[in-house]
């Protein structure tokens, strides 16, 4: 599969060990930059073309870092198409999470959580809270972990769908 990868300076050094491993997973890596290290540079140059990469379709998955990964996620968020959720570190839900009353006590749910329901296809990871080790674990299981298809889920899809 083929994997749009994209930062800015904060995760520039965990960006090459991702790229190695996801090829370690048999993946095509599109490696969207930096190439070098520059502390003034602005994640939007990065992520955004990442972002329409994966809307377009040339690349179904797209993983992005940042310090918080939040303004990462933002800025994919606003190419249509794009659904990126946020991890920046292991959750235990404190109550029942879905309608079905499925408590979990995994701390990688809410990213198994991205894809199942929300069929995120991108991940932005924090990488000044999120260990090398953290990230390499969080995007196996998202890989790996299917939409599930479910109506409630599609009909919000198509409700955000059309709302933007």
């Amino acid at each position: 599969m083929n994997i749009a990868l994209a930062t800015d300076h904060a995760g520039f050094e965990q960006l090459k060990e991702l790229k190695s491993y996801l090829e370690s997973l048999g993946h095509e890596v599109h490696d969207f930059g930096p190439k070098s290290l520059d502390p003034a540079d602005d994640y939007p140059d990065f992520v955004i073309p990442a972002a329409r990469a994966v809307a377009s379709g040339e690349c179904p998955f797209g993983i992005i870092l940042g310090r918080s990964g939040q303004g990462e996620a933002m800025a994919a968020n606003r190419i249509k198409g794009v659904r990126c959720g946020v991890f920046y570190g292991p959750a235990v839900p404190k109550g029942v999470v879905d309608a079905s009353g499925e408590v979990s006590h995994n701390p990688y749910e809410i990213v198994r959580r991205t894809r199942e329901h929300n069929d995120a296809n991108m991940l932005s990871l924090a990488a000044s809270y999120v260990t090398l080790e953290e990230m390499k674990s969080v995007i196996k299981l998202w890989l790996e972990t299917p939409f599930s298809d479910e109506p409630r889920h599609i009909r919000r899809h198509e409700k955000l769908d059309k709302n933007s």
